[in-house]
């Protein structure tokens, strides 16, 4: 399976800017366009639950979106079976059991410490990053 890690950042490595977990209050139009095609045409889909809260999200027909937190019983009621989980597995388990149901791709969508966990167990085969031409000097750092 490829598992792709996307996301967005500031030119000093900021995937936030200062406290506001708002991506798209200061993200391009052009990466915004770009992550909704990403995120529509995608039939497994990764985020964590800081991704979740900052913008609850439902998934598109034949999606099956995994929303990664380490309190499940916290999103219990806004569970959809089959198409929105949330889960406290660790990215290994969580990638073997996609493996296992042979799904061909992951897209891992979400911000620094969802990308980190991912990258540290070495479970990212490709990184799709935009890069804004933006300074924050404070915020949530890529990795």
């Amino acid at each position: 399976m490829k598992k792709i890690l996307v996301f967005v950042s500031s030119l000093d490595g900021k995937t936030t800017k200062w406290d506001n977990p708002f991506v798209r209050s200061w993200s391009s139009k052009a990466d915004q366009s770009y992550f909704i095609h990403l995120w529509k045409k995608s039939a497994l889909i990764v985020a964590g639950s800081g991704t979740y809260d900052a913008e609850p999200f439902k998934p598109y027909e034949g999606q099956h979106i995994v929303v990664m937190t380490r309190n499940v019983s916290r999103y219990q009621t806004k569970a959809i079976p089959g198409q929105l989980e949330f889960s406290d597995e660790t990215p290994a388990q969580l990638v073997q059991r996609f493996v296992q149901k042979n799904q061909p791709q992951m897209l891992i969508a979400g911000g620094a410490q969802l990308a980190t966990s991912f990258l540290t167990a070495g479970l990212v085969d490709e990184l799709w990053l935009t890069i804004e031409p933006k300074i924050f000097g404070q915020g949530n750092s890529i990795v």
